[in-house]
């Protein structure tokens, strides 16, 4: 087996602004599995907030790199440990590898990455389409281009957040999310929520910063007039635990817990304690959506945009229309580049 990438910089149609800054282009990393004329595809996104770099990450899959002739084709189980005895401390680099190897494992054994991972491919829902931080002109502009979305992701953290959300509910009938990334304190969060529950908006996405202390957190767990999802305090698998009673739900990101084969494992623990599960991604291309569509069986909620929201893409595989999830008939997660290297 071959383990190979490239670098790739994907052009966004619009900038994309959240609390924290905003991106014209996302840098991301094709990862790819290769044995004979075999290949499967993973990707990662370099990333400011986890610290993450072209070069820091290339490091890590280096050190995969060196080791991947004396791994046999294990389980893909089996491969995740493997790796990350080897790279135990980056798992956007291990998340991209994991992701490869199912796909990879999956088109040599004629096998679909959801039978893999032991679950249904029968229950599908609709993924959100997220509206970046703009002028609310120019968010009206971008929700009347994509007008047949059936929910609505809205990125706030702004002075004008009720504003906003009023302005776009005038504009669609369509389920609402709202998604803070961390940018409100929990006063604000409680008096947000009924303020934003009177525009039927149906849940809040981590309105408070991951160090927020936990009393804060409980507070907009119990008072909140909306459900709450944690983002950026449920990274690994140990912060399921960590976020009962602390949050309604979690969404849990492939490249912030290592990839699938934890995703999984967060996932089911979610449900069994009455959590809410979603999956969410990085502006990232249809490599990584792609992978993380496998995991819709197991979903509450579904936030797979990204590939969406760019001018280019480098992959196909999962096709995503107006929040309509679509997979291909190929094995292994289905995904190939648009253009081989």
């Amino acid at each position: 087996m071959k383990l190979s990438w490239h670098r790739a910089t994907l052009p966004l149609k619009d900038p994309f602004t959240i609390s924290r800054g905003t991106l014209c282009h996302q840098q991301s990393l094709i990862v790819s599995l290769s044995d004979r004329d075999v290949i499967g595809y993973g990707e990662t996104t370099c990333n400011t907030y986890y610290e993450h770099t072209y070069d820091s990450l290339e490091a890590s899959l280096r050190k995969i790199q060196e080791q991947i002739g004396k791994i046999e084709l294990l389980s893909p189980i089996e491969f995740f440990e493997r790796c990350q005895e080897i790279i135990p401390d980056d798992r956007f680099a291990l998340s991209a590898v994991d992701g490869a190897y199912y796909d990879f494992y999956g088109k040599y054994h004629h096998l679909w990455t959801t039978e893999l991972l032991g679950i249904s491919s029968t229950h599908r829902i609709c993924s959100s389409y997220t509206l970046g931080i703009d002028s609310i002109p120019e968010m009206i502009r971008k929700l009347r281009e994509q007008p047949d979305w059936r929910v609505y992701k809205i990125k706030l953290g702004t002075s004008r957040d009720i504003e906003i959300v009023r302005a776009l509910r005038q504009e669609t009938d369509a389920v609402i999310r709202v998604d803070a990334n961390c940018a409100w304190s929990a006063g604000q969060a409680i008096e947000n929520s009924h303020l934003l529950a009177e525009q039927g908006v149906e849940f809040i996405e981590q309105p408070l910063s991951a160090t927020a202390p936990s009393r804060d957190h409980r507070q907009v767990f119990e008072q909140s007039a909306l459900p709450v999802l944690a983002d950026e305090s449920c990274r690994v698998e140990a912060d399921v635990e960590k976020c009962r009673g602390l949050f309604h739900g979690i969404n849990v990101k492939l490249c912030k817990c290592g990839g699938l084969t934890p995703a999984v494992r967060m996932l089911r623990q979610a449900r069994e304690w009455g959590m809410k599960t979603m999956v969410g991604c990085m502006i990232e291309s249809s490599v990584g959506i792609s992978t993380a569509a496998q995991l819709l069986p197991l979903l509450d909620y579904a936030d797979l945009d990204g590939a969406t929201l760019l001018a280019t893409d480098p992959g196909h595989g999962v096709c995503i229309e107006n929040g309509h999830v679509t997979f291909n008939s190929g094995y292994g997660s289905g995904i190939e580049l648009v253009t081989s290297r």
